[in-house]
């Protein structure tokens, strides 16, 4: 005789208190074990490639300083009525792109991004600039950061 033969044969027991379980919440214990919650995600943000940021060469950079002494010399007479009201008026069409370092808040570099617009506001002291896209989004750039300029 075995050691359950004594049990083999009896009917599955089903509970008068107690409702059966569904087979979906039956099926949930045995799914895996999520120990490592939020792994993917770190994984994801490490495989993330971010920009280096390179700072630009002595002509590059005096390049740039024309070009913003430019954008500065259009800034001040728009802004302290240097301009008649036509000229200003045309201030918006005088669209320049920008190409500027964005540096990332998780980890170490960045990323290089562009926006065409024009300048509404320009802070050499607190070295930020406004500048305005056609959909009239407001980008903050940090002029430190500014790696070209094009003044079409």
């Amino acid at each position: 005789m075995g050691k359950y033969d004594d049990i083999i044969d009896l009917p599955h027991h089903v509970s008068k208190v107690h409702p059966q379980m569904s087979i979906w919440d039956r099926s949930a214990q045995f799914a895996p074990f999520a120990a490592l919650t939020g792994h993917e995600e770190a994984i994801a943000e490490t495989a993330r490639l971010t920009n280096e940021w390179h700072e630009p060469d002595e002509d590059k950079k005096r390049e740039l300083d024309e070009k913003m002494n430019e954008l500065m010399m259009l800034y001040r007479k728009r802004n302290f009525g240097l301009y008649d009201e036509n000229v200003i008026n045309t201030m918006a069409g005088n669209y320049f792109e920008v190409t500027y370092f964005v540096p990332d808040e998780h980890k170490e570099g960045g990323s290089y991004e562009h926006v065409t617009g024009y300048l509404k506001k320009l802070d050499s002291i607190g070295h930020l600039m406004i500048v305005v896209d056609d959909n009239g989004t407001e980008t903050v750039i940090d002029t430190r950061r500014i790696y070209d300029i094009d003044l079409r």
